[in-house]
């Protein structure tokens, strides 16, 4: 029996379009929930949620059997992470600061078996193979294991063609708030400079026939990015849903006692 098929990985491949949503409570009953909602993507945030290792393996407990796929953001590019994900069952790894090909290819050895990497064997008794239930894992699985790295620096844009260049990389997620700062625009995404840049990024990165990712906070935006080519877009973040949502209400409803 081979590893499971990464159908999120499969859909990049074939240009189709992914819509997602961020996850940052950090707990598997708001995760199962939204596996409910019919996004093709959910993230795990490992970088920004206060996630550890156990509530990342229970949240993937949760969405495996739903038709949304999970995408573990770590906190770091480390081996030792990378390695800790992949083996509680995460099939594709979102990877934040990635500024070099050199970092990039690091990243692909931490996500695969040796001789192409150097992943370690240790998963027969772990969540990934089923605790032993899937014995041909460790000879399939290198082909299911999906890499997005975050391009969210002026360093990383200018780097931009080596790390696409980088076999084993399947897209380039443009991180728009960290670049907006890098680029002198804190809290300011939407500034001329910043969106010509991310566009240029999307565009290069189709070109170079890799899936191009992004986080937008609107409608509007989504639609601008997927108009220019990005494949997978997450369209918002499942706190700020929550709080919009109730603060709204809470208004609507405040408003009867004026």
């Amino acid at each position: 029996m081979p590893a499971p098929k990464n159908t999120f990985k499969a859909a990049l491949a074939n240009n189709q379009p992914q819509i997602g949503c961020w996850m940052s409570f950090a707990e598997a009953y708001a995760a199962e929930l939204m596996s409910t909602t019919g996004f093709d993507w959910l993230v795990i945030d490992g970088e920004h949620g206060p996630n550890d290792l156990r509530s990342i393996r229970d949240q993937l407990m949760v969405i495996d059997p739903s038709p949304s796929h999970a995408v573990v953001r770590v906190p770091y590019g480390q081996d030792w992470i990378i390695k800790q994900a992949l083996d509680a069952g995460a099939q594709t790894l979102l990877v934040p600061l990635v500024d070099t090909a050199d970092q990039a290819r690091e990243l692909v050895r931490a996500c695969r078996y040796a001789p192409e990497g150097i992943r370690g064997m240790g998963g027969a008794g772990s969540r990934v193979t089923g605790f032993g239930a899937i014995p041909d894992y460790v000879t399939t699985a290198n082909d299911e294991i999906c890499l997005l790295v975050q391009a969210e620096s002026r360093l990383a844009i200018e780097n931009l063609d080596e790390i696409l260049a980088v076999e084993g990389v399947d897209g380039v997620f443009i991180g728009p708030a960290d670049l907006s700062a890098d680029m002198g625009y804190p809290g300011n995404s939407e500034a001329d400079e910043v969106q010509d840049t991310i566009e240029a990024a999307i565009k290069k990165t189709r070109a170079a026939g890799k899936a191009a990712g992004i986080l937008t906070l609107t409608l509007e935006g989504a639609k601008k990015h997927l108009e220019q080519g990005a494949t997978f877009v997450a369209v918002g973040m499942d706190t700020l849903v929550l709080a919009k949502a109730a603060r709204a209400l809470s208004a609507d409803a405040k408003a009867f006692l004026d």
